[in-house]
């Protein structure tokens, strides 16, 4: 948790709170459903949380700002970010229901009102979102044709309407495949830990 505060030292005692309790909830839900890789879980404040406050660094989502998380997984990036922006709303889908079980308990432990949560592919999904997150779930094409008719063309923040994907490596040659513009952000530039020497935030609209 200390970590989180080195980067986010303006907190609220409630955000605190919640921080703080992400790692025995998932301590406990992972010894039943593994959600997290079991090397990771000792790790989970830098590998998963503070990864995921990496979007928090390039957007303050703005109240009332609806935002999609696909393949969320056991709840990453969205739980974080949802703790971080509780004036936003955040719909988390995976296509498997046991990380959505898990996703939903974390959720309700938590008290966070402004998470819902859906078993469901990403292409089935109906409805408008300023933006989809997600963590390296697939290559961008495959994820932009996803997705590319659940975002709504307003918006009400600084950055445009979009995705933005939280990716690791080289990955110019599948930029190159989408018609959208994408500016890219070095994760190393906000956190210093070592974990995060190769991995990036994209935003693309």
């Amino acid at each position: 948790m200390e970590v989180i505060h080195k980067y986010f030292p303006e907190l609220t005692d409630e955000k605190i709170h919640r921080f703080t309790n992400l790692f025995s909830l998932y301590n406990d839900w992972n010894s039943m459903i593994n959600v997290i890789s079991r090397k990771d879980i000792d790790q989970l404040y830098i590998r998963h949380v503070l990864h995921s406050l990496s979007i928090a660094k390039i957007i303050q989502f703005q109240p009332g700002t609806k935002i999609l998380d696909v393949g969320t997984g056991g709840g990453f990036p969205g739980i974080p970010l949802a703790i971080m922006f509780p004036d936003s709303s955040f719909h988390l889908v995976d296509s498997i229901g046991k990380k959505i079980t898990v996703v939903k308990e974390v959720s309700k432990a938590l008290g966070l009102s402004n998470v819902s949560f859906e078993k469901v592919r990403a292409e089935q999904l109906k409805g408008k979102y300023d933006f989809v997150i997600s963590r390296a779930v697939t290559s961008f094409p495959k994820f932009y044709n996803w997705v590319r008719h659940l975002i709504k063309t307003k918006g009400k923040n600084h950055l445009p309407n979009g995705i933005i994907y939280i990716k690791g490596g080289d990955f110019s040659e599948e930029l190159k495949a989408i018609p959208l513009s994408a500016d890219v952000y070095q994760i190393p530039d906000f956190f210093d830990e070592d974990f995060f020497i190769t991995k990036s935030v994209v935003h693309l609209y």
